[in-house]
């Protein structure tokens, strides 16, 4: 098959199996492309898919696994950002409401989800009309279009949509709409809908260096940190869209920054929705920032905290302080406290906020920067989740000068993401779609939220298996269809990717994965060729990656805590620390 017909039938499948792989290394290797990203977050794989959408060759690399680090373990919100508005942020408000308006009705609605909050009100007087006038803004700048505005409640109206709060906690409330998503499920659809339309990604592909054609960047070396195989990737252009680790990017290229990312370390917890009843999430200001809690399934999330971190980046740990301030504050206002033995899962994420004067983080911009720091290579950081494609489009906009020939506009406001195209239709069809797989309707539409129109590819696996329609054992949300479909299209390589991210065991179950790790692994193998030794190093090495996170969440203060979360090994063993 000549390479323009193998671009031409990547264009058309966005499967990342284990064949895909290979031949993705041999096209780094190979092929010309106009642009290296690197990063694969969700601003990395949103500049994956702005610029194979305007006719760039694209290539992704991603030293870990899809959504690894920040885009895994945010709020998982899609929201304006109500709080700028104090901060007199309107524009940053106005275009993140446009943004979520987009994914809520054309980019993304399998995966972009209405949610409520109620707003308790605390002072008598003044703190309805002010904030009454704050969500009138929100919702004219676009916050009420395809959900419902702002909704005044009297306590005892704020009391029966939220019935677990205290009586003398508020003296009313207000209801008011933003969006929710799966945030690393959310990134993984977008890098295979960047793969539909040619780009090459590649995770587990570790930049180690830059080369270079006189002044200019000219492309990366890459490692894979599966078989310690390098390799060099030539392009016209580079942009580094590596979150928190740009500062790191920037020095190994050996250029100046022209900004500087501080990381600002966010925990959560994640306790069972029988812990607090009620028919909407929760939204409480406390000293430094906000509380969310924020309905999750059968659970609720509740966070975030926001401290500097200055510690390992790519395993951010949530101490016993972290946890015990994100009880204190939430307990002020619940009639039955939550306890540590409530918690069935923790995480803790890094958000990469752009420095400024400021020395508290959670006063720092959320604003993005696009800086061309060198000729042939673009630094993309800060920004909100929620604005990713606008970051995207400017990021790409950024490498024109490097790029032979006329460049087109960005598309990606009219381009669905994979699984979009015909989702309404099969929610209406979920009745048929169940009795023809022998599944309860309820699993359909919780499928359908999660894959979209690729549910027929997923349950296409059991058709000579029907015993992968079964639950994993220990995770009863889950089929284990899911989980190799995990390792033939999605592009999962370790069980770790498995339970963290294709699914979220590792947060929604007391056991964290531990109890599902082994018939997860024996799933996977069939698929990845493991044999009984290496499935029992993942077993192994999943197990002590939750040992460790357990250990650092009893921890008083972050070292203590990165000590060890540190001890786990890394699922990816041939991975460099290339920090130095």
């Amino acid at each position: 098959m000549s390479s323009e017909n193998k671009q031409n039938e990547a264009r058309l499948n966005a499967k990342m199996g284990p064949a895909e792989r290979a031949e993705n290394w041999n096209r780094l290797a190979n092929d010309e492309f106009d642009v290296v990203v690197i990063g694969g977050g969700v601003t990395g794989c949103g500049v994956a898919l702005d610029a194979a959408t305007r006719g760039l060759r694209v290539a992704l690399v991603e030293a870990r696994d899809l959504a690894s680090g920040t885009s895994s373990r945010s709020s998982k919100l899609i929201h304006g950002g109500l709080r700028y508005l104090e901060q007199l942020e309107f524009s940053l408000v106005r275009e993140a409401l446009r943004e979520r308006e987009l994914m809520l009705t054309r980019l993304a609605p399998h995966l972009v989800k209405p949610v409520s909050f109620l707003y308790p009100l605390t002072h008598r007087i003044w703190e309805r009309p002010y904030t009454a006038a704050g969500l009138l803004l929100y919702d004219t700048m676009g916050g009420a279009r395809s959900v419902p505005g702002q909704r005044h409640l009297t306590r005892a109206g704020a009391l029966r949509l939220f019935p677990a709060l205290k009586r003398d906690s508020m003296i009313g409330g207000i209801r008011y709409y933003d969006a929710q998503t799966d945030d690393a499920r959310y990134v993984l659809t977008l890098a295979r809908t960047a793969a539909r339309y040619g780009a090459v990604v590649m995770t587990s592909a570790q930049v180690t260096g830059f080369l270079r054609e006189a002044d200019r960047i000219a492309g990366v070396r890459v490692r894979d940190t599966e078989t310690g195989e390098e390799t060099e990737v030539r392009s016209q252009a580079v942009i580094n869209a590596t979150g928190v680790w740009t500062d790191e990017l920037q020095k190994m290229s050996g250029g100046r920054g022209r900004f500087r990312v501080r990381a600002s370390k966010g925990v959560h917890i994640v306790v069972p929705r029988d812990r607090i009843v009620a028919e909407s999430g929760l939204i409480l200001r406390t000293e430094k920032s906000v509380l969310f809690v924020i309905p999750w399934g059968n659970h609720w999330i509740v966070g975030t905290t926001d401290t500097d971190w200055n510690l390992d980046l790519a395993h951010p740990a949530a101490t016993k302080a972290d946890i015990d301030y994100i009880l204190g504050h939430i307990n002020k206002v619940l009639a039955t406290p939550l306890t540590h033995d409530d918690i069935e899962g923790v995480y803790a994420g890094l958000r990469p906020l752009l420095a400024g004067e400021s020395e508290e983080t959670s006063k720092l911009s959320r604003e993005h920067a696009v800086a061309r720091v060198a000729p042939g290579m673009v630094a993309i950081a800060g920004g909100k989740y929620t604005t990713y494609r606008v970051m995207a489009a400017d990021a790409v906009d950024a490498i024109a000068p490097d790029i032979s020939g006329r460049m087109a506009s960005s598309i990606t406001d009219r381009v669905p993401l994979l699984g979009a195209d015909g989702y309404h239709a099969l929610v209406n069809q979920a009745d048929q779609l169940a009795a023809k797989h022998k599944l309860h309707p309820y699993r359909v539409r919780h499928l359908l939220d999660r894959y979209g129109s690729e549910i027929h590819d997923l349950l296409a696996l059991a058709d000579e298996r029907p015993e992968l329609l079964k639950p994993i054992p220990g995770a009863a949300n889950y089929l284990q269809v899911e989980a190799v479909y995990a390792a033939t299209h999605e592009g999962a390589l370790h069980l770790e990717d498995v339970l963290t991210r294709r699914t979220r065991i590792s947060i929604e179950y007391p056991h964290r994965g531990t109890e599902c790790a082994e018939p997860v692994a024996r799933l996977l193998a069939e698929v990845l060729g493991w044999d009984e030794e290496r499935l029992q190093r993942e077993v192994e090495v999943y197990t002590k990656r939750v040992e460790a996170e357990r250990a650092s969440q009893l921890q008083p203060d972050d070292h203590a805590a990165d000590a060890a979360r540190s001890a786990a090994p890394e699922a990816r063993s041939e991975l460099l620390d290339v920090s130095e």
